[in-house]
């Protein structure tokens, strides 16, 4: 009896001991599970890759692809996409001393077009408001374009030419319109280019913007150029992402490029997106508007300054003393939660 006693008693011993061994393993596996079974976040590559805390950029400057290799259900970016700017056009006539001077308009910017940010935590401008929106991803390759700025005129005379569209996914952002040259209008585009001054008594249209229409709005009109016999004459600013051109009523410095937008999508304050200055009558043109915007040239004084590349800013509008402007190349930018 003894020896079935303690045989008994060593088979309880062992099970006893087995089933401790079993829940502790059981615990641990349960722990392990929940101690890896957080949020599983996307991955990516393509373009230029920083970081700002728990987000990447990846940053394209030349067309190329945005791959996408690991996502959920609910992954998303956030983005801009801006088109390449307009370039500035030429004033009509021979230059002198054959002929007398003339003016230009300035090219438009880009289209720009951006999500509101809230999805990636930063500070969208203006135009990430509704109905804009982030952009849902999967597990496959994403073509992304760039467009390049407007070339410059061949000469005097010369429109200046358009900016080529920007592409990612769903979004479009139409090129920057090519300022006035000659005695010729604005062109119609993301941003509007500015009108040239002519003749006495002439005024040129400038370009529309938001062509084709997006909502929020990709861009601003151009100015018109203005001429008034014996008082002033100054070409047409390009319109910027957030602000049109006005034309001046007086004066011979040409009209100040419409503003950009400014935001936070790369970790700081970034202003993209601004108009050229136009060309003046007088001894320089004017500004561009904030965001790359190129100023224009004067008659007795500077060369036209393009617009900056990866802002898509319009080009300075030129004379006929020499050569135009071209515009600024644009951007495409991303931005995504990576841990």
């Amino acid at each position: 009896m003894r020896n079935s006693k303690n045989k008994l008693h060593s088979s309880g011993k062992n099970t006893s001991n087995i089933d401790s061994r079993r829940y502790k393993s059981f615990g641990y596996q349960v722990l392990g599970f929940g101690a890896g079974g957080g949020k599983s976040f996307m991955e990516a590559s393509g373009g230029t890759v920083t970081t700002d805390g728990n987000f990447k950029i990846h940053t394209f400057t030349g067309t190329s692809s945005f791959v996408v290799s690991k996502a959920n259900a609910d992954s998303v970016v956030d983005y801009i996409v801006l088109a390449g700017g307009g370039a500035g056009g030429c004033g009509s006539g021979l230059p002198s001393p054959a002929g007398s001077c003339s003016v230009g308009g300035a090219g438009g910017a880009g289209g720009y077009r951006e999500s509101p940010g809230v999805d990636t935590s930063y500070t969208a401008s203006p135009l990430g408001a509704s109905p804009a929106v982030a952009l849902p991803v999967s597990v496959q390759s994403y073509p992304v374009t760039v467009g390049g700025g407007g070339a410059a005129g061949s000469g005097f005379n010369s429109l200046g030419n358009s900016g080529s569209d920007s592409v990612f996914s769903s979004i479009t952002s139409a090129g920057g319109g090519g300022g006035g040259g000659g005695p010729g209008t604005g062109v119609n585009g993301g941003s509007g280019g500015g009108g040239s001054s002519t003749g006495s008594g002439s005024r040129n249209a400038g370009g529309a913007g938001n062509t084709p229409p997006q909502s929020p709005p990709q861009g601003n009109g151009g100015a018109s150029g203005i001429h008034q016999a014996g008082a002033f004459a100054h070409g047409g600013g390009g319109g910027g992402a957030t602000g049109a051109s006005s034309p001046l009523p007086t004066g011979n410095t040409g009209t100040t490029g419409g503003a950009g937008a400014t935001s936070e999508i790369s970790g700081s304050p970034v202003a993209r997106g601004g108009g050229g200055g136009g060309a003046g009558f007088g001894s320089s043109g004017d500004n561009g508007g904030p965001g790359g915007g190129g100023k224009g040239a004067g008659c007795q004084g500077n060369s036209p300054d393009d617009g900056t590349d990866a802002l898509g800013g319009g080009g300075g509008g030129a004379t006929n003393q020499g050569g135009g402007s071209s515009g600024g190349d644009g951007v495409v930018i991303i931005r995504y939660q990576f841990q």
